[in-house]
This record gives C-alpha cells, sequence and structure tokens, in this order.
C-alpha cells in the first residue's frame, strides 16, 4: 500500500512506484472509502439510516460520473460500540482495503481507539459520531481530523442551563455511559450547574453493554430530583424513560444530549419517551417542506424506509466531504482534501443545519442548540437557537 512508502527513500520509492504514484485508496478508477459502525450492538437499530444516508450521496456521485473522473466506493465494518472490535476493523480498512478516508465513523469509545491509528497512517478522518474534543486531543490535534459533532460539554451546558432557568429546576440528577461521551457531557452538565449556583445532588453511570438502568433511576428518585440529565444513545434513553415512567414519576424532567435525541428514538420507544426534553444541534426530523424532495429520493432507493434525521445528517456529512475532495482535484490527495475542507465553506440549504457552516481549527463551525421536547411521537423545538 503506497501510504506505507512514505519512509522510503526517494529514489527507490520512484523506482517501486514510478511517476504516476496515488495516494492510498486511489486508482485511475475509484477512491476508496471506509467507515466503521455498531451494525451488532446497543445502537445497532439505529444504523441503517447512517449507512444509508451515505450510502445515498455516493450513489448519486457515482451515477454522476464521479468525481474528477472518479467512482467512489465504500467499505463498512462491524465495530458493535466496542473499541477493540473498533480497531480491528480500522486495521483491516488501512491494511487490506487501502482506504483513502474514513467518513462517518459511529461512536465515542470506538472513534477514540481508532482515530490515531489512522491519521498515523494518513488516512482522512472526517466526521467521526463521537465526543470531537476528545477524538481531536487523542488525534494529536491532526490536520487530517475534521469533527463535526458539536462539542458534548459545550452543548450540554446550553441546554442544562436553559432547563434550569425554564423550569426552575433545584435538584439536578446525572445518568451517563462510561467513557468520553459520559465523560465531556458531564463537564458541561456540571459547569451549568454551578452557574446556576447548585450542585448535582445524584450521579450514576453504566456501561455500553447495559440494559437494565433500575438502579440508577432509583437513586435519582431517592435524591428527589427535579431534573435528571442522561448522556445516552438509543437503547438507554429509552430504558431509562422506561424505568421513570414506570415509577409513575410525572413531576420529574428529563433531559438527553444530542445522541439521544433522535427519530429512532421516538420510533423505538413511542409513549415510553413522551415528554423526554433533548438537546439538539440540527433540525430534528424529516418533515419540513424543502427535506421532501430528498426523503421522497431516499424511500425510492431504499424499499420505502422512512429516513430519520440521522439519515439525513449522514447523507449532508458526506455531501461536505464529498466537495472537498471534488475541490482538491483529479491530483488528489490527503493533504488537498484536508486543505480544500478547511478552506471552503459549506451550505446544505437549510436541510437540517441551522445556517451555514464551516471548519475552524478543524471542527464545525458555529455550533447553534435548540430544545426540544418529544410531543405526539415528534420532536417540537421549545426554545429558541442558543449560540
Amino acid at each position: 500500500m503506497k501510504r506505507y512508502f512514505k519512509f522510503l527513500p526517494a529514489a527507490l520509492l520512484a523506482a517501486m512506484l514510478g511517476t504516476t504514484a496515488q495516494a492510498g485508496g486511489v486508482t485511475d478508477k475509484e477512491i476508496v472509502l471506509g467507515t466503521h459502525m455498531d451494525l451488532s450492538g446497543p445502537v445497532a437499530a439505529g444504523m441503517p439510516h447512517l449507512r444509508n444516508g451515505m450510502q445515498m450521496r455516493i450513489d448519486e456521485v457515482n451515477e454522476a460520473g464521479g468525481i474528477n473522473g472518479r467512482k467512489l466506493r465504500i467499505v463498512v465494518e462491524d465495530n458493535g460500540s466496542q473499541p477493540q472490535l473498533a480497531v480491528r476493523a480500522v486495521d483491516k480498512l488501512i491494511r487490506s482495503d487501502d482506504v483513502f478516508a474514513i467518513v462517518n465513523p459511529f461512536g465515542s469509545g470506538p472513534n477514540a481507539a481508532t482515530v490515531k491509528k489512522a491519521v498515523d497512517a494518513g488516512v482522512l478522518y472526517f466526521s467521526p459520531w463521537a465526543a470531537s474534543s476528545v477524538i481531536q486531543q487523542i488525534s494529536g490535534k491532526s490536520p487530517l481530523l475534521f469533527t463535526t459533532t458539536p462539542n458534548y460539554n459545550t452543548v450540554m451546558h446550553k441546554g442544562v442551563d436553559w432547563m434550569i432557568k425554564k423550569h426552575g429546576a433545584k435538584k439536578v440528577g446525572y445518568i451517563y455511559q462510561e467513557g468520553p461521551l459520559g465523560d465531556l457531557m458531564g463537564v458541561g452538565v456540571k459547569s451549568a450547574v454551578q452557574a446556576n449556583g447548585l450542585t448535582l445532588v445524584a450521579e450514576a453511570g453504566y456501561k455500553v453493554a447495559d440494559i437494565d438502568f433500575s438502579s440508577q433511576v432509583a437513586r435519582m428518585k431517592a435524591a428527589g430530583t427535579d431534573l435528571i440529565v442522561i448522556a445516552t444513545v438509543t437503547r438507554e434513553t429509552v430504558g431509562i424513560m422506561s424505568e421513570v415512567k414506570k415509577l409513575g414519576w410525572t413531576d420529574v424532567k428529563v433531559l438527553t444530549g444530542n445522541p439521544g435525541r433522535t427519530g429512532i428514538v421516538l420510533q423505538l420507544g413511542k409513549d415510553t419517551v413522551e415528554g423526554l426534553y433533548g438537546v439538539g444541534v440540527w433540525k430534528a426530523g424529516t418533515d419540513a417542506p424543502e427535506v421532501k424532495g430528498w426523503k421522497d429520493s431516499f424511500k425510492k432507493r431504499f424499499n420505502n424506509m422512512e429516513p430519520d434525521e440521522n439519515a439525513l445528517l449522514s447523507y449532508v456529512y458526506t455531501d461536505w466531504f464529498v466537495k472537498g475532495l471534488a475541490a482538491a482535484g483529479r491530483d488528489v490527495t490527503a493533504d488537498k482534501v484536508a486543505k480544500a475542507l478547511q478552506t471552503t465553506g459549506y451550505d446544505d440549504k437549510g436541510l437540517i443545519f441551522y445556517g451555514p457552516k464551516s471548519f475552524k481549527a478543524n471542527h464545525i463551525d458555529p455550533e447553534t442548540v435548540r430544545v426540544d421536547q418529544a410531543t405526539g411521537g415528534r420532536w417540537v423545538s421549545v426554545s429558541d437557537l442558543l449560540q
């Protein structure tokens, strides 16, 4: 694989590869991309949306003739939400599949375990669905890493601060996934609580594979919390709300971070998640008029599957990467694509973002937050935009 030859003397390299050497994962006819997602673990139910959103944009590119004469091909690997499985997946993507870039990889733990390996091998790492500031730090602030998930600490600070002020909360509790997700969200939760002259009255962690949250919710109940903040993704969000409803606990507010404020949570949780609050960093749902054309196309391509906002978000992130790839020109390299992404903005034309975006220090900017509530099977905005 060409990326591993970069340490060879120039004369030997030229002799081995000739004068037409290209970046890893790039041939005259195609560019190979990779990703790793939870196809078998606790978040597997939501992965078809992410996978199909990305595949749709790649298919559109190929149907239009490709990027500068090359078609795109995506290799998808399973990480099961387990760091060790993610390491194995990324090893395969780099060594066997020789991917040019890893796009839309899912999970804070899996990305924390693999990002350094990828960027050190010269692989672009674009839009990990993970705790961005943690991933940036682990990568060594690599110029090949681009993060699009707004920082959990700043997002949660804004959301928790709004909830405390809006509802007059006095006793705040925190239930969190152990690891990067819970750690970083916890920074924002605690700073917002402190800024309002309060302290957390209860904390309870859980592991990625846990399915029983009765003890964590019972701890919140015993502490008399009036606001529970939860650092959760799909299954855990539904599980915690189920325990709250089982207790008949109607005088408590529950706020989830943006990994739990998704359409799949509403589909799976139904009445169980009614009333749940969520911190949103993009438009909720796919019912807006400007999304209709995209939604119809998605359903036609994927057997009438109803897309959620994660499908649209995955599509938009992939489109952002594709535009950077196209701007780099025919003689494509990781450095050229990185420079194109760093120096050009992105406008999704109102599909899902709250306005145009760009990269500032390789991280999405600006970060705009809104609080929504699960009402009648939909996420309904209850706050203004929180800049």
